[in-house]
């Protein structure tokens, strides 16, 4: 398809890719040479990140954990970020980074772009920030939507992606009438407790669910990705309990591609779900309005009954989630009528806060910027660019690790961490894996405090988003950081 308005020019092999990735976790684990993250340690975060440093000490007396937010636990302290600007971040101790981290990626145009910041101000000085009440711009941001993604004839605004993993699922079941969900292993639809489910790899089914109890999980499920025979075989057993209300899928695969995904199970997945009366719902909360203005449903060319929104929805604003769909599931966020004039039951889903003046505008005029300057586009070539040479240095530094994107989400996985799975049929390798991916886990920390060391902010060292605020130039720089980091590569000793 050569990009034609989306970020991918070639969709990439999944299946090479994956035997790339089952290799591997073969090896044995390389990572940062110990002495050079030493070095990193002291001569960058202890002397240059001292005010971040002391700030994170004082802040675990008082937040659980030292931080507010998950993406910012970062080894050996977190970063007290005080400016972001286009594809740059700034610290409270005057160093500078190259942003690929992206809030987790919604800022495709770049931070705190003037475009957007601009109206936001103006919406501040005038309306405030909610009022509680109906504001022009949710119709706008509504509108826009439903204009710029097919499958998308109503919208509902609401806090977060995992507001609107939640309330998809209730939609779901009244719609169809079923009672069970059916979500890819591995995938991350947002941390409410039905959904909490067979996370970071597959197979996990609750064992890194903390806090919720088992019997919350009756009616979930997990498929294994790629594999259309066990979404069936899942989907005919569902037939016998209640049958199956929806289907989740992250498009691009678990955790926004790192186990990517074929289009012949995207197009599969979507085939199924008709075949079994289930609903299908993609959770677009980073390939929304990132892999195209349509979604990675647009460039699929699949029609998904509901899509989850979240992010960018907002155009990194507070006040980031949503879900939208055919009308005729949405009516029952209205308790009005289905297409066949049918009175519908009300699904219960409500936030204060959702919908704000604020992030309503904000999103609108991200997703008008977003397709006034071909941002998709203009990312998915700065990541192709920066793609093609982290696959130079590892060939240089014969390294195991491996590096794809499709578009702007694009991956260097040193250590594979998500690429096991866990076999319920081996009971007695569960620990085993489970040790293994806490080694690797730790690794991919140590990776990413060596990036940040280096000038580049990254998600957990493996996850790198790039932005149409990005130049040529600015890759090629970026490139010659990692340079430096993987010539200080080897296998783990000890």
């Amino acid at each position: 398809m050569a990009y034609n308005g989306f970020a991918i020019d070639e969709y990439l092999d999944a299946a090479a890719v994956t035997a790339q990735l089952d290799g591997l976790i073969r090896q044995p684990v390389y990572s940062i040479r110990r002495e050079k993250l030493a070095e990193y340690v002291e001569g960058y975060f202890n002397a240059k990140c001292r005010t971040s440093k002391t700030m994170a000490g004082q802040a675990r007396k008082v937040i659980p954990g030292g931080v507010q937010h998950n993406l910012a636990f970062n080894y050996p302290f977190p970063i007290v970020i005080t400016k972001a600007e286009g594809a740059k971040l700034y610290d409270i101790d005057g160093n500078w980074y190259y942003d690929l981290l992206q809030a987790g990626g919604p800022t495709i145009l770049g931070s705190n772009v003037p475009a957007v910041r601009d109206r936001v101000i103006e919406l501040l000085q005038t309306c405030g920030p909610s009022t509680g009440l109906f504001h022009e711009f949710e119709y706008k941001l509504a509108k826009k939507i439903s204009d710029l993604v097919p499958s998308v004839e109503m919208f509902r605004m609401l806090g977060s992606g995992t507001e609107a993993g939640m309330c998809a699922a209730r939609i779901a079941r009244l719609k169809t009438g079923k009672k069970n969900i059916l979500k890819m292993g591995g995938a991350y639809h947002g941390w409410s407790d039905q959904l909490a489910y067979g996370m970071r790899i597959p197979g996990t089914k609750g064992i890194l669910s903390k806090g919720v109890p088992s019997f919350v999980f009756r009616h979930t499920n997990e498929f294994f990705p790629n594999d259309l025979e066990d979404l069936e075989r899942k989907l005919k057993a569902n037939q016998f309990t209640g049958g199956t209300a929806a289907v989740y899928l992250e498009p691009m695969g678990p955790e926004s591609g790192t186990r990517p995904l074929s289009k012949e199970f995207v197009r599969g997945a979507a085939q199924l779900t008709r075949k079994y009366g289930a609903l299908l719902v993609f959770d677009e909360v980073v390939t929304g309005f990132r892999i195209g203005l349509s979604g990675a449903q647009g460039y699929f060319g699949v029609d998904p009954d509901l899509t989850v929104f979240g992010k960018i929805i907002a155009g990194g604003y507070p006040g980031a989630g949503g879900v939208g769909g055919h009308a005729d599931c949405m009516a029952h966020l209205g308790a009005g009528l289905d297409s066949s004039g049918k009175k519908v039951a009300k699904a219960m889903c409500g936030g204060t806060m959702a919908a704000t003046p604020l992030s309503c505008a904000a999103g609108y005029y991200t997703l008008c910027e977003i397709e006034r300057t071909n941002a998709c586009e203009a990312a998915g070539r700065m990541g192709d660019r920066l793609t093609r040479g982290l696959q130079g240095l590892i060939k240089k530094y014969d390294l195991p690790f491996v590096a794809f994107n499709q578009g702007s989400i694009c991956h260097l996985d040193s250590v594979g961490t998500m690429h096991f799975s866990i076999d319920w049929k081996k009971p007695w390798a569960i620990r085993e894996v489970l040790k293994q991916t806490s080694i690797r886990q730790r690794e991919m920390e140590h990776m990413g405090a060596a990036y940040m060391a280096e000038g580049i902010v990254t998600l957990a060292g493996s996850r790198l988003y790039t932005s149409a605020a990005y130049t040529e130039e600015m890759v090629d720089d970026v490139l010659s950081r990692f340079d430096r980091v993987l010539s200080n590569c080897g296998p783990l000793e000890g």
